[in-house]
């Protein structure tokens, strides 16, 4: 990935710290990979570097084993090759920072992909501190008292909380700097330290503290993620749902596309792309619920560039257009109304390429079938109806 500098001229690069294994987060496998709200921890720390003016190269620390996860996760943002993580954070950071090195960036970013919620404001202040400072890191206050135990567990001090902050990242520094300094401490054997700020302090550099944000939490435990999913749930209090309706008439082929899955069948539709009504309906609804139009008004059928289209294609742009407005598909349900082709053998397989395409979660999508007794169009095999609903939670805007 390849950006324009910064406007005060410097170079900005961002290491994205994810090879860590996440233990303490219980069953599930690594938790940057986990999803929350509907995407994974690895796409949400990472997007805003990626799509920050000022951040020209993004360098993610991975574990060579979790490659294809990571892949998978972050397929639509644009990163460095990743570079293989070590036995210990610091590590890690050193191999992000060796990667980085021919790239020569002026300010480094240094974010734990564990923490989800960094806004491109964070990322900015950050920015602004390594320029000022060199070395700087995001603080915020304590606001609990804070008591020193020993070994049995008994109070040995309690210290002034107006002089303690809570450590978080980005944390900023000169590229140079923290780049020797990484490489003096694994020199000369230290390889202890929790966070590059601690490395600062070690190599003699003065760090400064920036404003923190009290959203920019790192997700450690399971509480956390529990204590996380209802925040982002209830920040989504627009709660809306849409209906839509296709239905597209027999002409001459040997299958027919519902649902995203190719069905053998004694006719083909008539459609100006494939015909696909389940899916076609299902756009319909998202739009609805969004109150966006409808997908003629989107791809209209006079557009040649739509001829033969592949509806999956349709159904990733409405789901895109929730996604933009920082909202979520709670659940995609369609019916299928037809005598034939039989629905049922193939009811999970359309299932699983709605999930695969919406990236809703399986268990939220529902296909159904049912005939219309030989009533009507549909009765008499002349063509293929389907009606859709969608649910989706927005940010509460007005």
């Amino acid at each position: 990935m390849t950006k324009s500098p910064n406007p005060a001229g410097l170079k900005t690069a961002a290491i994205i710290v994810a090879a860590g294994r996440g233990l303490r987060a219980g069953a599930g496998g690594p938790k940057q990979y986990r999803m929350i709200g509907g995407r994974s921890v690895i796409s949400r720390a990472m997007e805003p570097f990626c799509n920050h003016p000022q951040v020209f190269a993004v360098q993610p620390i991975t574990n060579p084993d979790d490659i294809a996860v990571f892949n998978e996760a972050v397929s639509d943002l644009r990163y460095h090759t990743p570079a293989n993580g070590g036995a210990t954070r610091q590590a890690s950071v050193h191999a992000g920072l060796e990667a980085l090195a021919d790239h020569a960036p002026d300010i480094v970013l240094i974010h734990d992909a564990a923490r989800p919620f960094v806004t491109p404001a964070l990322i900015e202040r950050a920015i602004v501190a390594a320029q000022i400072t060199g070395a700087a890191v995001p603080a915020a206050p304590v606001t609990d008292t804070i008591k020193q135990v020993n070994a049995a567990g008994h109070v040995e001090a309690t210290p002034d909380r107006a002089k303690l902050r809570i450590a978080q990242t980005p944390q900023a520094f000169r590229f140079d700097v923290i780049l020797e300094a990484h490489r003096r401490a694994a020199k000369e054997g230290r390889d202890d330290f929790t966070d590059d700020a601690a490395l600062a302090e070690w190599a003699g550099l003065t760090v400064a503290t920036f404003e923190g944000d009290p959203a920019n939490m790192k997700l450690t435990t399971p509480e956390d993620f529990i204590r996380e999913e209802a925040r982002l749930a209830a920040s989504l209090g627009d709660i809306r749902m849409g209906t839509g309706y296709d239905v597209h008439a027999f002409g001459d082929g040997d299958h027919v596309m519902i649902c995203g899955v190719r069905v053998p069948h004694t006719r083909g539709f008539l459609a100006h792309s494939d015909g696909d009504v389940g899916l076609h309906a299902l756009v319909d609804a998202i739009l609805g619920a969004l109150a966006d139009g409808d997908i003629g008004s989107h791809f209209p059928p006079s557009d040649p560039q739509w001829k033969g289209a592949a509806s999956d294609k349709f159904l990733k742009y409405a789901v895109d257009r929730v996604t933009a407005r920082g909202g979520r598909i709670a659940n995609l349900e369609v019916t299928l109304i037809c005598e034939r082709p039989k629905i049922g053998p193939l009811r999970d397989a359309m299932r699983e390429k709605i999930s695969e395409i919406s990236g809703v979660a399986l268990s939220r999508v529902a296909v159904k079938a049912t005939t219309s007794e030989r009533l009507g169009f549909t009765g008499r095999e002349e063509g293929i109806a389907a009606t859709a609903a969608a649910t989706i939670r927005l940010p509460w805007m007005d």
